[in-house]
């Protein structure tokens, strides 16, 4: 296979292109040996489609990758790489290719096949059930009692037990990926900012690294460093709503209240820092559109400081609360070894004690590298996803501060030129949910011959999935919350 690190691009020619057979073969042998699946897709090449792998391995700062081009088919990579589960059905989904043998193949999604198939009705599928005296079924959304986007969950259940949960998703697919061909232009970093509202620094962040790539250009250190500020900003943001939504769940309302203010303290920092709470018109190609003087560094200082004391007094209440962690433990639980055959990425892996950060595994060049080692729990159960959160908090604080006070001195931003032609890029981003991965190619001109996006939640929904199996059905909200997963991030 093909290696090179995320700054760098390859030429589309150089791809190996094998056999599906040899296909299948090169990228379970590749996980197997401690590669991750973090893309794969189809994209055309000509009158075919190309279907392309993309893997990581996280120790040695690589990426590689190797394509085929099936024709009618090929053997399915799933019953070897559970990694591949949701990715083989997508392909499925979208384009019509069919890994044969694959355990469960049924789209992820209703929206339209690109090969011109016929389009399935919203939520009209066969849903995956369970035959037996006092099996029923329960049945959940799209529509739900909050203010939350749409999803359908369908559970098989004994009594009060689950024995299988179903997510369908797709209720609002945008076809961003699709309407990206042949940019960058003036849209492009607005569906970078909304591809996953929540998320907007980690997406418009992979997207511009992946554009400097194909352009061959340098970020001014001091531009990284204020990306990598927002970025922490985001996380801490979230992280903070996350515990305060467990508690929230559970019934336990001083932590749900406080930490529903303080997320809302870390958004205003980053609307200090660019007008906006979630960071949109900050992260452009080439750097980021607005500086940090010297009396902002020391407003947020301030109010970093005065809003961690809170967050940690309101954590503390929660974290050393009987009743919450009697609540928390055991219930929702996965092994490390799940984890990594169903290549979870984010706080859901780190709560199974997989080491899996790219921060650390594949750092942006010219951030600071984080103090540490990335957090991480054991048990891989609700407490441990919040205690994983809890911890970040503390680090993500630690970086925030080490950031402002050692901004390098020097430009904000530099020039982009026109994107080489003819070259693919991969980019990976660590944002607060987990991993965003953006691959692209370009064309003839240098403009987007396609483009994939990878959101977290399409590696982790499934976990939410496997982690309901053997627990009561009152513990849903709960474990739903300790995933936190995006919707229109999946849909793409």
């Amino acid at each position: 296979m093909l290696a090179w690190t995320q700054e760098q691009t390859i030429a589309v020619n150089e791809i190996s292109v094998l056999s599906p057979e040899a296909f299948r073969a090169a990228v379970a042998q590749a996980v197997e040996q401690g590669a991750r699946l973090v893309a794969l897709f189809a994209a055309p090449k000509g009158a075919v489609k190309r279907v392309y792998a993309v893997l990581a391995w996280d120790g040695r700062h690589l990426l590689e990758t190797v394509a085929m081009e099936p024709s009618l088919g090929y053997p399915s990579l799933t019953p070897v790489c559970p990694q591949a589960h949701w990715f083989e059905r997508e392909l499925f989904e979208i384009h019509g290719i069919t890994p044969h043998n694959h355990p469960w193949l049924k789209p992820i999604r209703f929206h339209e096949r690109q090969d011109g198939g016929e389009r399935p009705a919203p939520c009209v599928t066969e849903y995956f059930t369970v035959d037996g005296p006092e099996i029923h079924e329960v049945a959940v959304g799209p529509v739900h009692a909050g203010i939350i986007e749409p999803g359908h969950f369908r559970f098989q259940c004994l009594g009060e037990t689950v024995m299988h949960l179903e997510i369908s998703l797709g209720y609002q697919h945008r076809g961003i990926e699709a309407q990206l061909a042949g940019g960058p232009d003036r849209r492009t970093i607005h569906f970078m900012e909304t591809a996953a509202g929540d998320t907007t620094i980690g997406h418009t962040w992979t997207h511009c690294a992946l554009v400097e790539a194909l352009a061959g250009v340098t970020v001014p250190a001091r531009a990284q460093a204020i990306r990598a500020l927002a970025l922490e900003l985001e996380r801490l943001a979230n992280h903070t709503g996350d515990v305060g939504a467990l508690a929230l769940d559970m019934g336990f309302l001083p932590t749900s209240s406080f930490c529903g203010r303080l997320r809302g303290d870390f958004l205003n920092m980053t609307a200090l820092l660019c007008g906006n709470r979630f960071g949109r018109g900050l992260v452009r190609p080439g750097g980021v559109a607005f500086d940090v003087e010297p009396e902002r560094t020391q407003e947020l200082l301030r109010r970093l400081a005065a809003t961690v004391r809170d967050v940690r007094g309101a954590v503390r209440l929660f974290v050393e609360s009987s009743m919450a962690r009697n609540r928390l433990e055991g219930v929702g639980a996965l092994s490390t070894g799940e984890a990594v055959a169903l290549g979870l990425v984010g706080p859901a892996a780190r709560a199974c004690g997989v080491v899996r950060d790219d921060r650390w595994a594949h750092p942006q060049p010219g951030v600071p590298h984080p103090e540490g080692a990335p957090a991480t729990a054991e048990g891989g159960d609700l407490l441990a996803r919040a205690m994983v959160r809890v911890r970040e908090i503390e680090a993500s604080a630690a970086m925030v501060e080490q950031l402002l006070r050692r901004l390098p001195e020097g430009p904000i931003a530099c020039p982009v030129p026109p994107l080489a032609p003819r070259r693919l890029a991969a980019c990976l981003v660590e944002a607060w949910r987990g991993e965003v991965c953006h691959v692209a190619a370009t064309d003839e001109s240098g403009r987007f011959a396609w483009y994939k996006m990878v959101d977290p939640s399409f590696h982790n929904w499934f976990g939410l999935a496997m982690v309901l199996r053997g627990t009561e059905i009152s513990d849903f909200p709960l474990c739903n919350k300790s995933f936190n997963l995006s919707y229109c991030g999946h849909d793409l």
